[in-house]
């Protein structure tokens, strides 16, 4: 069960949003998942700093997955994130930053996975 959390400085129209959101469930098999447990947030004209300035286009992403990846699994959805946020928004890959949380339970439903 993967979950992308988006934090966008940008205001991102209702379609962007369905674009991208779109686009992460075709990534997951970068990760070996499928997009049918995916869950994705994205917080736009979100304030974010850098080093005590803040960043008028960026983004942060979070993506925590049910078990683990290889790290190069890992740079790759980076690179197609990046790819992603710079054609759809416009945001420059240096404006961009991704984490990986490796998640051991995940509950669902009155159980866990």
């Amino acid at each position: 069960m993967p979950f992308i959390d988006s934090k966008i400085t940008t205001n991102v129209a209702p379609e962007k949003k369905e674009v991208i959101k779109a686009e992460f469930g075709r990534l997951m098999s970068v990760l070996g998942k499928s997009e049918t447990y995916l869950m994705v947030g994205i917080d736009d004209n979100y304030d974010l700093w850098m080093g005590g300035n803040k960043i008028e286009k960026g983004a942060y992403v979070s993506v925590s997955l049910l078990g683990n990846a290889s790290s190069e699994a890992y740079e790759k959805l980076t690179g197609k994130i990046c790819e992603l946020f710079e054609n759809e928004l416009g945001i420059p890959g240096t404006s961009v930053y991704v984490t990986y949380h490796p998640v051991s339970d995940w509950g669902w439903n009155g159980s866990n996975f």
